[in-house]
């Protein structure tokens, strides 16, 4: 099987390109200048050339906080980027498996939210990623759309090695504690991901197809989260850092986040039988690797 993702930097690029190695699947990575979300017209030809039987449209601007001032361009790319590489697909008669996230919800409700609750981003970033929901949805009805959360993985920025990197110099550092989600390895999600596209390629019927959560077992707060990376920095040799916990309102940010990021599995789990393991599980490796790479 040979799978074109798009994007090559990002935590589940890279995590897909080396859980493909390792379970022999062919590949292949399109990012800039070759295939350019900002430019449409870059994205058929690009993908045309990597003759993929399926297309994982990962590429993205995550810029949060960024994206306030700057909606335009994070639209340009998650929203009319998205539309073309569901296009692109269609063209090329192949499945187009779409990266979403949790912050098309308001976070409001008080459970898990699941794939038909109404959607209410609150901010700049949520909005630009469910208008490529849109988007990729009008395109092709070949489309697995797979919202999920608090992405963590050795590779790129992300609040794991955010908080390794606070903990060289800090030994208290706050950390928002009424936050709720779900931490997910992005290294798990490769394994998720190839575990549709075979299904996909071996036994393909309508009922597969449409907008699934895939997320990591078990919720937890950003302090939560901080805490067990800590802990599994210190089992690792590190000095010890104490998590204080603080509320959102006094940690100031451009972007506003959702209170709740739960999101319920089961649909993913039925329909599949995907479930990704407790985060927790994959922290510890991911924790030493990063310490290791220095």
């Amino acid at each position: 099987m040979r799978i074109a993702v798009t994007g090559a930097q990002g935590q589940v690029a890279r995590s897909l390109i080396e859980r493909g190695k390792e379970a022999g699947v062919d590949v292949i990575a399109l990012a800039r200048p070759a295939l350019d979300l900002a430019c449409p017209a870059s994205v058929l030809p690009a993908l045309r050339a990597a003759t993929p039987d399926m297309i994982v449209s990962a590429a993205a601007y995550t810029a949060v906080d960024l994206a306030e001032t700057e909606e335009a361009q994070a639209r340009r790319i998650n929203a009319e980027g998205a539309g073309a590489v569901a296009a692109a697909a269609r063209e090329l008669d192949s499945p187009v498996l779409h990266l979403s996230t949790d912050y098309v919800f308001d976070g409001r409700l008080d459970r898990p939210y699941r794939e038909g609750d109404a959607t209410g981003p609150i901010n700049a970033y949520g909005r630009s990623k469910l208008a490529g929901e849109v988007a990729v949805r009008e395109v092709t009805p070949r489309h697995v759309i797979l919202r999920t959360a608090w992405v963590y993985s050795p590779f790129g920025k992300n609040f794991l090695r955010t908080m390794l990197a606070l903990g060289e110099t800090r030994p208290t550092v706050g950390v928002v504690a009424d936050q709720i989600g779900q931490p997910t390895s992005a290294l798990d999600i490769a394994d998720g991901i190839l575990a549709i596209c075979d299904r996909l390629k071996k036994e393909p019927d309508e009922s597969m197809f449409g907008t699934f959560h895939m997320a990591g077992v078990g919720g937890a707060s950003w302090a939560d989260f901080a805490e067990a990376i800590f802990a599994e920095a210190e089992r690792c040799g590190r000095p010890r850092v104490t998590v204080t916990r603080i509320a959102t309102k006094d940690y100031k940010t451009a972007a506003r986040r959702p209170a709740n990021s739960r999101l319920d599995t089961t649909k993913l789990a039925e329909i599949y039988g995907v479930v990704l393991p407790p985060w927790r599980n994959a922290l510890p490796a991911i924790v030493e690797r990063v310490l290791r790479s220095g």
